[in-house]
């Protein structure tokens, strides 16, 4: 029986998908799609609670699979910098630097840096933070603008970035633009729809700002793998 969804490489470095009503060579990976199929069509409608499970909590399954996501791109970020840097590509390496920081940061602000796993935090940080954690993203005064950086960095992550500043290695290409564009949208109807009707959509938050840390991941990691293939030792 002819299948109704067939995926194969038969363009170089480019996926068709063959349906019944044509082929589809997509530009950008879709998974966040698939993903959201998933979620949303099959999760949503599983017993016991499991679809709450992945969407929300704090220390969920969702929220430490952000902070493994963020700390393998911030790892393979690292990587790069130094495959950069070795090379003297000292533009290229500053970039990758910047961005090992960035998620190696977000990694550990994801579980509170350790807090709940060791105990230790910092007493300081607790009686300002809006959930009694030690971390700073949830620091009373900068809870309230963290929608509008996901919003930001979706948009720049998404397209703003391999838009205009093309030859900057460490930001995400095109190919990823939905990882970070789907996480910018969510946001952005979550906060219209509290101005437009006073209140907010279900929080899916965790769920769907792992879509972010995976899109990092998948760039940091097929990166270092050009980076190792590759025998150019030009500067930038």
């Amino acid at each position: 029986m002819e299948r109704l969804l067939e995926v194969a490489t038969e363009e170089p470095g480019r996926r068709v998908i063959k349906t019944p009503w044509g082929d589809l060579v997509p530009s950008v990976d879709l998974f966040p799609l698939a993903y959201l199929i998933v979620l949303y069509g099959i999760v949503y409608f599983l017993p016991f609670g499991i679809f709450d499970f992945w969407r929300k909590g704090e220390d969920g399954l969702a929220e430490w699979l952000q902070f493994f996501a963020y700390l393998g791109s911030g790892l393979s970020a690292l990587l790069c910098f130094l495959l950069s840097f070795n090379r003297r590509r000292r533009m290229q390496a500053m970039w990758w630097l910047l961005m090992t920081v960035f998620c190696l940061y977000v990694a550990g602000e994801e579980i509170s840096w350790g807090e709940r796993l060791t105990g230790f935090g910092f007493d300081l940080l607790r009686e300002v933070n809006a959930q009694g954690e030690s971390n700073l993203h949830n620091l009373e005064g900068v809870q309230n603008y963290l929608h509008a950086s996901f919003i930001a960095a979706g948009v720049f992550l998404g397209w703003l970035g391999w838009r205009f500043f093309p030859a900057i290695e460490a930001f995400p290409a095109r190919r990823f633009s939905l990882y970070f564009l789907v996480v910018a949208a969510f946001y952005f109807y979550w906060d219209v729809s509290w101005i437009s009707h006073g209140d907010r959509i279900r929080n899916d938050q965790e769920a769907i700002e792992l879509l972010m840390g995976l899109g990092l991941w998948m760039h940091g990691f097929t990166s270092l793998r050009r980076l190792l293939r590759s025998r150019s030792t030009s500067p930038c």
